[in-house]
């Protein structure tokens, strides 16, 4: 009666983790909600992990013990130290370490059963250790790449298409095999060899301002993973939160795609595809840019009726959020309205910008979607672009050459009148320039975001003694 009381209990903490991580996915596709969602979520996952511990299978804690002590210490260090402008790196660290958890346990299984599997536990264990394998190398990768340790570019190389191509086929037939026959035990192997190969194949030719995606992807490629671990391990709560995960990661890759016009295959296979030209676009040299001072800008901002913030990678990267709500808050007391534009793969992470200003405190209704705002810019007196730089740039709409062609963008270039505070004149993410900088309502402010915000609030407020 006790060990089924039990059960019933690890069922039902089950089935309540299940109904909150949907609960917490729900609650995260507004910003209103997004923190009661986060919350759910958590809630969730703890009585997941109560019940783990919990299970009948389970005969002694001691290394379970080691386990929690050896994860909990570094996660809460990282979640304490990393700052705001890393939580896409940090993200897809715990990807790769989540995917090679999974990988693990995959090979623990085959291990045990001395690889004597049936055709069904055989897929889902072959299924676990590939799509484990490639996202924990494919997601170290992409940390490299968001860190600047391995360069932002498509890194390719000759025949990379074909090679590719040969060890997608060749981890297939692997796999079709080790179904097929329950044995070749070395075959295995070579197949967890060949997903941590083709990992790094997949996300190498991917260039850096596709890195938002690509996170999105391997996100979905975890849950895949951890839902094949489900199947395996015949644990339900796996296999629901395994395919919560992997079919909204998918679906959000889909529309990050689509929010910067680029093939979803192309993405998603790397290599498989030529990786879009840098510096294709016009050149710019025959045009000049205006360039102003802080008091001027001041001057303009607080003649201005209506303010349109645009926030970018820029913004992260010098923790402006907070100086930008103290701006807005003085615009806002001189009676002027001030909302944000937010592009959907703004900064390295899809709500990168909705964190970072959530994180300041900023109202969530001043916080607009693109498609909502977009009409907006041309009765805005000024919009101030702080640290964007391809979300922006007019030549998405009608330059052919340019590899952001198509991509749908904010029409920044529509307002009355048009700032921009960046450290230099150097190319965004895309590697290409951007016509706004060019254009004659345009005034440039160089210098580091905060810096400057933090100036021109301070012009402002000495304007409103």
């Amino acid at each position: 009666m006790h060990m089924d009381l039990k059960t019933l209990f690890v069922d039902l903490a089950y089935l309540a983790a299940s109904v909150f991580f949907i609960l917490g996915l729900k609650g995260l596709t507004s910003p209103k909600s997004a923190l009661r969602g986060i919350y759910l979520a958590e809630a969730g996952m703890l009585l997941a992990v109560i019940g783990t511990l919990l299970h009948q299978d389970i005969i002694t804690y001691e290394w379970i013990l080691v386990g929690l002590v050896a994860g909990a210490i570094p996660g809460a260090l990282l979640a304490i130290w990393i700052p705001m402008t890393a939580v896409p790196q940090r993200t897809a660290l715990s990807h790769a370490f989540g995917a090679l958890a999974v990988a693990l346990v995959g090979i623990s299984e085959y291990v045990r059963h001395d690889g004597h599997l049936e055709p069904v536990k055989m897929i889902a264990i072959g299924l676990e250790v590939l799509l484990g394998s490639l996202t924990f190398t494919g997601s170290l990768i992409a940390a490299g790449k968001l860190q600047g340790t391995f360069p932002g570019h498509p890194i390719t190389f000759k025949g990379q298409n074909i090679f590719t191509f040969v060890v997608l086929v060749v981890m297939v037939l692997i796999l079709g095999f080790l179904v097929y026959t329950q044995e070749a035990s070395l075959l295995f192997y070579v197949l967890l060899g060949l997903g941590l190969i083709f990992g790094m194949l997949l996300v190498l030719p991917i260039g850096a301002a596709d890195m938002p995606t690509v996170i999105a992807i391997l996100n979905s490629y975890a849950g895949l993973a951890a839902s094949a671990t489900g199947f395996v391990l015949g644990n339900n709560v796996l296999i629901i939160a395994g395919a919560l995960d992997g079919g909204s990661g998918f679906i959000l890759s889909i529309l990050m795609c689509k929010a910067m016009n680029r093939s979803w295959f192309n993405v998603l296979f790397g290599a498989f595809g030529k990786p879009p030209a840098v510096g294709a676009a016009v050149e710019r040299k025959d045009l000049v840019y205006r360039d102003t001072t802080v008091p001027d800008a001041a001057l303009v901002l607080s003649a201005a009726a209506s303010v349109i913030v645009i926030p970018g990678y820029g913004m992260a990267v010098s923790q402006a959020q907070y100086k930008v709500r103290e701006l807005a808050d003085l615009l806002e007391k001189n009676g002027c309205e001030v909302r944000y534009a937010i592009h959907p793969v703004a900064g390295r992470m899809p709500g990168h910008m909705n964190v970072l200003l959530a994180e300041a405190n900023v109202p969530y209704e001043k916080l607009c979607d693109m498609e909502d705002i977009n009409q907006d810019f041309e009765r805005t007196d000024v919009a101030l672009v702080i640290g964007a730089n391809d979300v922006t740039n007019p030549a998405a709409r009608h330059d052919k050459a340019s590899p952001i062609y198509g991509m749908p963008i904010l029409n920044v270039d529509h307002a009355r009148n048009i700032m921009v505070i960046k450290r230099s004149m150097n190319p965004g993410f895309a590697g290409i320039e951007n016509e706004l900088y060019y254009n004659p309502k345009t005034m440039m402010v160089f210098g580091d975001a905060k810096g400057v915000v933090s100036k021109l609030a301070q012009e402002i407020a000495d304007q409103l003694q």
